[in-house]
């Protein structure tokens, strides 16, 4: 839980607007949505010793979960259709400022 708040303050002081973060569904959670301008981003928070790690823990079944809790949230917020959506990951390694992952993942939406 500690890296989902860092992750947060890393994504508002770099300019993001926080929608909604621990969001479960069924099926699913995604970490951390939000947004800036016309565009949002689905985050997956993951906190490992080895970046290289971190970015493999975002696998398959993960992508499949994380997407199925994209889509019940996009259901509950029609007004998000119109944005831009992607699906990056925040990367959390000891004594290394965190470190965003642009399109990490691709959603399935």
């Amino acid at each position: 839980m500690e890296a989902e708040f860092l992750a947060r303050l890393f994504l508002r002081v770099t300019g993001w607007q926080v929608l909604a973060h621990s969001y479960a569904a069924h099926g699913g959670e995604i970490d951390v949505i939000a947004k800036r301008g016309s565009l949002i981003i689905f985050v997956e928070v993951k906190a490992r010793k080895h970046r290289d790690a971190a970015l493999l823990a975002i696998d398959g079944r993960k992508i499949t979960r994380l997407s199925k809790a994209a889509r019940h949230w996009l259901a509950r917020n029609p007004a998000a259709q119109t944005c831009g959506l992607r699906g990056d990951a925040i990367l959390m390694v000891p004594w290394r400022w965190p470190e965003r992952v642009e399109g990490a993942f691709e959603l399935d939406l």
